[in-house]
């Protein structure tokens, strides 16, 4: 029995492990701390990802390694590359773990990005700051998630607080400066790419963030084709040239006609959720299927479907059990301020039925705010 093993013990390490469960899979997790959510449902080794001996008993126990999140040290992936299949590759990683570098990337790639400048020294900061203009965000280049590792440059008065913020990260994970982008709409590529280069992604995917959090996504996107295919170009350039494999998510700004670069997440990603119950194969099963070297499945949508994640602490079930297409994933952790504890998704055949499903589990929940913009989408 093939036994995959998965860096990162968090959700998206248990959802893998859920999803390969049908295919007779098993799984070793590997995390650095004892309670992760993915060991409820996998063995775990507690341990360091730069403990070599750790990484060793990890590598000893499995056929094949893959990600739950960027930030496992590429240097990790490295090491286990010499002694088991590692994907995606650490060179894929790497890219997406240094912001400057991805942007840099993305721009060699021919793929619109936000005017963008690494920064080393306060200098440098006002420096890039009058290239770029204002508002502007002074991020850190590595570490930094879920609005984290951030400061937004309103004017040229906030640059003082902005380097008093994040300066001491310049010699650690370095800098980068981005110009602000007044988008319209925030959406995404979930796709995928096999062992043998074959490509396949889910339908675009809209997406609304609060405080830097995902709080919902929307699939499919109502964009028009050529936006959609324009989208998934990107994503498939990108794939092509790191030579990835697996699931991975381009984040993307709308602005009008234009469509601009965000990010690159080297995993399965938050806004795929909805794929579990809303497409053919899940981007947990399909993710698992391309490093394995098996067929991908399809990515054809089942309906319409809106994600909605729960943050800090879980809400009651019943209101989204009752939907027809309510499903519900909690992840077993503790509650935590600010923390990822679970998602629900509402499935439905046309966009009215999905607002009304939406409409009543806000109003149950107490949650209108979070799911106005969605039924306004779909309306």
């Amino acid at each position: 029995m093939t036994t995959v093993g998965i860096l990162g013990g968090g959700q998206l390490a248990r959802m893998m492990a859920l999803a390969g469960a049908p295919l007779g899979l098993r799984f070793l997790v590997m995390d650095n701390v004892a309670d992760a959510c993915a060991g409820q449902f996998a063995p775990m080794v507690v341990g360091d990802y730069r403990d070599e001996a750790a990484l060793a008993e990890f590598a000893s126990r499995v056929d094949v390694a893959t990600f739950d999140f960027e930030n496992v040290p590429a240097e990790s992936a490295r090491w286990l590359t010499d002694r088991v299949d590692v994907f995606p590759n650490p060179r894929a990683l790497a890219t997406a773990q240094d912001r400057l570098a991805e942007k840099t990337r993305f721009r060699e790639l021919g793929i619109p990005v936000p005017p963008f400048a690494p920064v080393d020294s306060l200098d440098g900061l006002r420096s890039a700051v009058e290239a770029i203009g204002t508002p502007c965000i002074l991020k850190t280049r590595r570490l930094g998630y879920d609005g984290k590792g951030q400061f937004r440059i309103r004017e040229t008065g906030d640059i003082d607080a902005a380097w008093t913020a994040l300066g001491a990260q310049a010699d650690k994970v370095g800098l980068i400066l981005e110009g602000f982008v007044h988008f319209d709409r925030e959406l995404s590529v979930v796709a995928v790419r096999a062992r043998d280069g074959e490509f396949r992604a889910w339908p675009l995917t809209e997406n609304w963030h609060v405080d830097g959090v995902l709080s919902a996504s929307l699939a499919p996107a109502a964009v028009d084709p050529r936006t959609h295919e324009r989208a998934m170009d990107y994503a498939r350039r990108l794939a092509e040239s790191l030579d990835y494999v697996g699931v991975f998510a381009l984040e993307l700004f709308a602005r009008g006609d234009e469509l601009l670069a965000n990010e690159l997440a080297p995993r399965v990603h938050n806004s795929g959720h909805w794929t579990i119950e809303g497409s053919e194969t899940s981007q947990f099963q399909n993710h698992l299927r391309a490093v394995l070297g098996l067929p991908l499945g399809d990515t054809r949508m089942v309906g319409q479907a809106c994600m909605l994640n729960w943050i800090g602490k879980m809400p009651a079930a019943a209101a989204v059990l009752a939907e027809p297409g309510g499903h519900w994933h909690d992840y077993g952790k503790q509650p935590r301020e600010g923390r990822k504890v679970g998602h629900a998704t509402l499935r439905a055949d046309s966009a009215k039925e999905l607002a009304d499903a939406l409409s009543r589990v806000g109003a149950a929940l107490g949650r209108q705010a979070q799911v106005a913009p969605v039924i306004a989408r779909l309306r």
